[in-house]
């Protein structure tokens, strides 16, 4: 005998969800819009299928599933890679978006995806036999980045970890080693870009990228350099869509209004 179990999650209106799954590699094997609004999707081994709700708030949403999958890696690099082919960027905040790929504290490697009705994807790699959480850490530092980690990255709480990582990078009475100062700064900066903050998203970048790391430091924050420099790119991309959208608001000088004189 055998089973299998099928998530079937809400959203607000079908075609946007079908978008950001074809966009991942899945396959629609099944779509209808009466007598209810109703979808399938399939990817190997992995099978959703949504049902429309007229007067459902995606942001609002509680409604959550987890994939596992031997190679974490691989899958978080190919729909990082989909969704910018699809949106023109890696969304990683609002409505779609996909977050870092993280080593948790209770044994699983994963990230986490939000697709356009607001469903929450687990997807992780068991790493360890030990599926519990582990103890918080006792020093501060360490500490501080296990707590805010958990509420970025599970909870999904980015405010939550804005606040417990600015509560530590204020400390006056003790300083982060390196590794820990790098790490604190990448989770603030990444913490801050998905609230929307981007004058803190540059700061904690900018204060990131002057850590000095030794060859064996390095290495040990191989997943946090990685998330650094996808976060600069995103940096980038930010500002010249931003400066490309001034340039379009500005009347031309031909209209009577020219650029300000230095």
């Amino acid at each position: 005998m055998s089973e299998k179990t099928i998530p079937i999650l809400p959203c607000r209106t079908i075609q946007p969800v079908l978008d950001f799954y074809t966009a991942l590699g899945f396959d629609a094997t099944f779509q209808q819009t009466s007598p209810n609004p109703y979808a399938a999707v399939e990817r190997g081994g992995i099978q959703l299928q949504f049902f429309g709700m007229k007067h459902y708030e995606p942001v609002e949403s509680y409604s959550t599933c987890y994939i596992r999958t031997d190679d974490v890696d691989a899958l978080h690099e190919v729909f990082r890679a989909g969704l910018k082919a699809r949106y023109g960027r890696v969304p990683t905040r609002g409505l779609p978006r996909i977050g870092p790929l993280k080593d948790t504290s209770h044994g699983m490697r994963q990230f986490l995806m939000t697709d356009p009705g607001g469903n929450c994807i687990r997807i992780g790699q068991q790493m360890s036999e030990d599926l519990h959480h582990r103890p918080a850490p006792k020093e501060a530092f360490t500490r501080a980045l296990h707590h805010a980690s958990l509420f970025a990255d599970s909870k999904d709480d980015p405010a939550g970890a804005a606040k417990i990582l600015d509560r530590v990078l204020r400390r006056e009475d003790k300083r982060p080693t390196p590794v820990q100062l790098l790490r604190l700064l990448v989770l603030r900066a990444d913490v801050a870009g998905r609230l929307g903050d981007e004058e803190t998203a540059t700061a904690a970048l900018a204060k990131a990228a002057e850590v000095q790391l030794t060859a064996e430091e390095r290495e040990s924050v191989h997943d946090d350099l990685t998330r650094l420099g996808e976060l600069r790119v995103q940096g980038v991309f930010q500002e010249s869509r931003l400066a490309r959208d001034v340039r379009h608001a500005l009347p031309h000088p031909s209209a009577g209004w020219g650029y300000p004189q230095r």
